[in-house]
């Protein structure tokens, strides 16, 4: 019988932050500079550490440095949802990829959760 190793790809909550990353670069790119130089730099930098932080993690040998890396990933999601937020407000995103955007976040929380507790129990360093 071959034993399943767990890669990168297979954890939902990078999954689903690495692809929304994409689309919130697609829409920033997009941008006038003023828009880009002030908030898409920093939103696109906040979105991007969500899933960097997750894959800095799953390469992390010890469980304590693992859950660290993936404590950090809920800092940059709360900022992400705050940069969302502006660029609705500012309406230099439409009201469908603000609920898109913001429906892709909620789901991050749970996912994040579960990949905690997952490392907690099931590695033993």
């Amino acid at each position: 019988m071959e034993e399943k190793y767990l890669k990168l790809n297979d954890i939902g909550a990078y999954k689903i932050s690495f692809n929304l990353s994409n689309y919130i670069w697609d829409i920033v790119i997009l941008w006038n500079y003023f828009e880009k130089d002030t908030l898409g730099k920093q939103w696109v930098r906040a979105i991007d550490s969500i899933s960097a932080n997750i894959a800095e993690g799953f390469g992390r040998y010890t469980k304590k440095d693992k859950i660290n890396f993936y404590r950090y990933s809920f800092g940059s999601l709360k900022e992400s949802m705050d940069w969302a937020q502006k660029a609705k407000i500012r309406k230099i995103i439409t009201a469908q990829q603000y609920e898109y955007i913001m429906n892709e976040l909620a789901k991050l929380p749970r996912e994040l959760n579960y990949l905690i507790k997952f490392t907690n129990e099931k590695l033993t360093m």
